[in-house]
């Protein structure tokens, strides 16, 4: 809990350094099979503190299917992936009920299997190959933490985390997102190409035989009480104000928005990214140690938050210009004033 005076408890002040040791932790157990990408694992790790799904944007062969596994074979909950294809239905990812015999003999009954997405941590590789029908599925989960199906309510066990993969470049046979359950997921995460020494490092260290077996460092419970400890983490008026001017700068018929963003964009990020903005930045505050957030902290967990909520037009994308260069150029220009 947090004191009157809107400062931390002790027992929250001592979780904090647990929570830093984990995640320093972490990052050493996940250094064994992912080489580098620190940016992109601390912005997953900020994701699921602050009980969110991460969509990870990147051409093939950046790991981000590795990373997210990687990531799961850390924790002890219960893991599923599923690959997404055009054939791939609802029932294949919610469940479905089949008809089973009874402990009466020639009595039969509908029995509900449940599907890969009653699990902990749910990988849904290649969203985007799905149809609109299968994504709505997985979507309607994310949202409510619940399945419905033939009349009757599945709850999800918390914790509960989605994190899907999507592959920018191949555009045939694919369904993109559709901007309203994109702005399901709390952070679009980048996953870039690696740097020249780490591309060496990588053809050194990850061809040769076997692969490492990584450590349990945390359990399903404890994974809860960081979430519920990110909560509590004080945010000072001004850092409030900070990320509310962000996301309204986004927004064309804003008043105070740039003539270059009334220019470029259609669309602005709505009240959702200032929450996300606000829990984003508690959760890094919190994995860096601190006992309060900065607009430092904002800044950092900004270009997740936005990318996939700044709807560009047509003048922007005959300039060139992407909704990444928008967010950076916000940043820059908005500053903390």
């Amino acid at each position: 809990m947090t004191n009157t005076n809107g400062a931390l408890a002790d027992n929250d002040v001592a979780a904090i350094g647990e929570l830093r040791n984990f995640y320093g932790a972490l990052r050493a157990e996940l250094g064994k099979v992912i080489i580098g990408q620190e940016k992109v694992i601390e912005q997953l790790v900020v994701c699921l503190l602050a009980r969110g799904h991460a969509l990870l944007m990147g051409v093939p062969g950046l790991a981000k299917t590795l990373l997210v596994r990687s990531v799961a074979e850390t924790m002890d909950l219960q893991f599923s992936r599923i690959q997404f294809t055009p054939d791939l239905m609802p029932a294949d990812i919610t469940g479905t009920e089949i008809l089973q015999e009874t402990s009466q003999p020639g009595r039969r009954a509908f029995e509900f299997v449940k599907g890969p997405v009653f699990a902990n941590i749910v990988l849904a590789d290649e969203i985007n190959r799905a149809p609109p029908k299968t994504q709505a599925a997985l979507l309607e989960a994310m949202q409510e933490h619940r399945v419905t199906a033939a009349g009757h309510t599945y709850e999800l066990a918390p914790p509960f985390f989605v994190l899907a993969t999507q592959n920018p470049i191949e555009q045939e046979g694919t369904y993109p997102l559709p901007e309203a359950q994109l702005d399901r997921f709390m952070f679009l995460i980048h996953v870039d190409y690696p740097g020249e020494a780490e591309e060496g490092r990588i053809a050194r260290e990850t061809t040769g035989a076997g692969a490492p077996r990584l450590s349990k460092l945390i359990h399903g419970n404890q994974v809860m009480a960081f979430q519920e400890l990110v909560r509590r983490v004080p945010v000072p008026d001004h850092v409030y104000d900070y990320a509310v001017k962000l996301a309204r700068a986004t927004r064309p018929p804003e008043a105070k928005a740039p003539d270059w963003i009334k220019s470029w964009v259609s669309w602005g990020a709505g009240p959702r990214a200032v929450q996300c903005l606000i829990v984003g930045a508690k959760a890094r505050a919190a994995l860096q140690g601190s006992y309060l957030v900065r607009t430092e902290d904002v800044e950092a967990v900004a270009e997740p938050v936005l990318y996939h909520r700044i709807i560009t037009n047509f003048h922007a994308e005959s300039e060139g210009v992407t909704s990444r260069e928008i967010v950076k150029r916000l940043l820059a220009e908005v500053g903390d004033r």
